[in-house]
């Protein structure tokens, strides 16, 4: 969008509208379809208004890292397919693609939402390791807080594989799902001058000055937060962000409940 059309835009903006007349702390449609893939040990397929991801989770049997023998290990990758979008071409990870990994992992990582140590089996030796593949379908904007909901609602489907002599058999999964003891939601609120919105289509994302990632606990605890885009935020900016996306945190926590059940 040219800079004529970044005016246009702004304009309507400050007049309290978007291009798709939602309003400013309105998120798009939300559909999670769980169990889509037969060869993962738990997966979920994302849509987010026209944004498009899906998320496995593969459970394997590994040696423990020498400074946690007695933990698990977790690990999050996302790959931005070229059907998504133009802007994504073959070849290794992007800046966007690692950094959209790292905040999906750190929200995990930081609530304690996973029992690390609970997927101990043997200390110094064996441990269940849990890997959270998500790859981008189609990306309409937002991509942070889809890959973030994906990967929750694969956890929320995953269920542990039988263990016969000492190695996974994926052909028959055990009624042992993982447990997870905090669902920590993430919420990306974009800054346009002194205008807040949140889930922005991708020709608004675009036009952003700055973005503020905010993982949420239900206690309405923080425990991760990535700043993203050159512009600057004020401390009254992160605080107006921070209030916004504890707000919506809830209503997307009670949509995940709600699917799974």
């Amino acid at each position: 969008m040219n800079d004529t059309g970044k005016a246009y835009f702004l304009k309507i903006l400050n007049a309290g509208f978007r291009l798709d007349d939602r309003k400013s702390d309105e998120f798009r449609k939300l559909k999670i379809i769980r169990g889509c893939s037969k060869t993962a040990e738990g997966s979920a397929e994302l849509f987010l208004g026209e944004t498009h991801v899906i998320a496995g989770v593969k459970f394997s049997i590994e040696v423990p890292f020498p400074d946690t023998p007695d933990e698990g290990v977790l690990m999050v990758n996302v790959e931005q397919s070229p059907v998504a979008s133009p802007e994504f071409e073959e070849g290794p990870p992007t800046i966007e693609a690692i950094e959209l990994s790292r905040v999906v992992d750190r929200g995990l990582r930081e609530s304690k939402a996973i029992d690390l140590k609970g997927l101990c089996i043997t200390p110094g030796e064996k441990v269940w390791s849990v890997s959270v593949d998500i790859v981008t379908l189609n990306d309409d904007g937002n991509l942070l807080d889809a890959c973030g909901l994906a990967a929750l609602a694969a956890l929320q489907d995953a269920r542990f594989p039988k263990v016969v002599d000492g190695k996974p058999d994926y052909h028959e999964l055990t009624e042992e799902k993982l447990v997870l003891s905090e669902l920590p939601i993430p919420v990306t609120v974009y800054k346009y001058g002194e205008s807040l919105i949140i889930d922005p289509l991708h020709e608004e994302e675009v036009l952003a000055d700055a973005r503020l990632t905010v993982t949420t606990l239900s206690s309405g605890e923080i425990c991760a937060l990535q700043k993203g885009f050159d512009g600057t935020l004020s401390i009254d900016s992160i605080d107006k962000m921070i209030e916004l996306s504890l707000k919506k945190s809830k209503e997307l926590r009670s949509e995940l409940k709600k699917e799974l059940n």
